[in-house]
């Protein structure tokens, strides 16, 4: 027996949780069903920084400014640029008053679930297929339980969208970098004299040691513990061939990568205690768009996958989500809604995206670590 619901929001990442925060504080219903069983099944990753000209004006629309900055975690915006020696080439302290503060994904998601009414998410409910129903409307399929139908699909189901081939038949191209998830968890390295020496040496904030090709990248949190990923430019061919069954192994064969850097360096390869997870970085095309199909839309990285080297994504994605429930409050034409949404989409999303695939090249190009330093003393 299927049940009807108004408006189904797929995936309960930033963006879906945003776009159901701010419909439900005008007083309208919407349904999110997300595949993971509980907001507990995986860690969120690590920092965002939230803009103050995107992500934040979407959570002051969901009412949920004030709890945000209580998040804050101040002092972590701080930047340093390295060579491969070590060699210090930029340093950035943090800004007190940052525009663009840093929060964790994990809490900022947590904070935007627990403002939802009781019952708002599905968990479990992995999407298998969405198409139009005889009777009007969509019906959404799901590995387990009932199918449901509804009048309006929202997805933000991410890169791997479910949703997306209502629109558009474009899908996300490897873009050649690769990143591989390294970790030093938090404790007393009193006893390790190189392992401080690599922890002190990112400073407050985070470490960006690049060279062209390649690059580690680490974030020293408050509590002393340290997240990153190496990055890579690698064929599919080669991430098929890494196997991290043996952890040590793996991660000394990503570290033969950077033979010839600072130990200081390669040490958070080599000693990282993460799991290693191999995160190929996807891109859909810059300036996607597509045409009006009634009853259906997309927000975040399921319209505009990226890069992160513009920082946009999670920020877009928030926006995207106050903006499109702005619209569907407005304007009580839902299709002239959808149309007012997509109509600013695009170019928003144009513009990040290419700035995304233009600082791909600036981190992992020929002149890379130069061109980052130049990067920064701009902005």
């Amino acid at each position: 027996m299927q049940k009807t619901t108004g408006i189904a929001i797929v995936g309960a990442g930033l963006g879906g949780l945003t776009l159901a925060r701010v419909l439900q504080t005008h007083g309208v219903a919407a349904t999110i069903y997300e595949g993971e069983a509980s907001a507990a099944t995986r860690t969120q990753g690590g920092l965002l920084d939230i803009h103050e000209e995107t992500g934040q004006v979407a959570l002051r629309a969901a009412g949920l400014h004030d709890e945000f900055l209580a998040l804050v975690r101040p002092g972590e915006d701080a930047k340093r640029v390295v060579d491969r020696h070590g060699t210090l080439l930029f340093d950035l302290p943090a800004d007190p008053g940052s525009a663009r503060p840093e929060v964790d994904r994990g809490e900022l998601r947590r904070l935007l679930v627990d403002s939802l009414a009781p019952g708002t998410i599905r968990w479990d409910r992995k999407l298998t297929s969405v198409r139009r129903h005889a009777e009007g409307g969509y019906r959404l399929a799901f590995a387990d339980g009932p199918a449901a139908r509804a009048d309006l699909v929202v997805g933000a189901d991410g890169a791997w969208s479910k949703v997306r081939p209502l629109l558009t038949p474009a899908r996300p191209l490897y873009s050649g970098i690769c990143f591989i998830e390294i970790a030093l968890a938090a404790g007393d390295r009193t006893g390790d004299r190189s392992r401080r020496a690599s922890v002190d040496a990112i400073g407050s904030g985070t470490l960006m040691a690049v060279a062209p090709g390649r690059g580690i990248i680490a974030h020293r949190h408050a509590d002393g513990g340290v997240r990153g990923y190496v990055a890579l430019n690698k064929p599919e061919e080669w991430l098929r061939s890494i196997d991290f069954g043996d952890r040590t192994a793996g991660l000394r064969h990503v570290a033969d990568e950077f033979d010839g850097w600072s130990p200081l360096l390669t040490d958070f390869v080599t000693r990282s205690d993460a799991e290693p997870w191999l995160r190929p970085i996807h891109a859909l095309p810059v300036g996607l768009t597509w045409d009006r199909v009634p009853g259906v839309t997309l927000l975040g990285d399921a319209a505009h996958l990226m890069s992160p080297f513009a920082g946009e994504g999670a920020n877009l994605a928030l926006y995207d989500a106050a903006d499109l429930a702005e619209k569907l409050v407005e304007q009580p034409d839902v299709e002239a809604a959808l149309a007012a949404y997509e109509e600013r989409l695009f170019p928003r999303s144009g513009d990040a995206a290419g700035r995304s695939a233009k600082n791909l090249e600036v981190f992992f190009g020929r002149e890379a670590p130069r061109s980052v330093v130049a990067l920064f003393d701009r902005s």
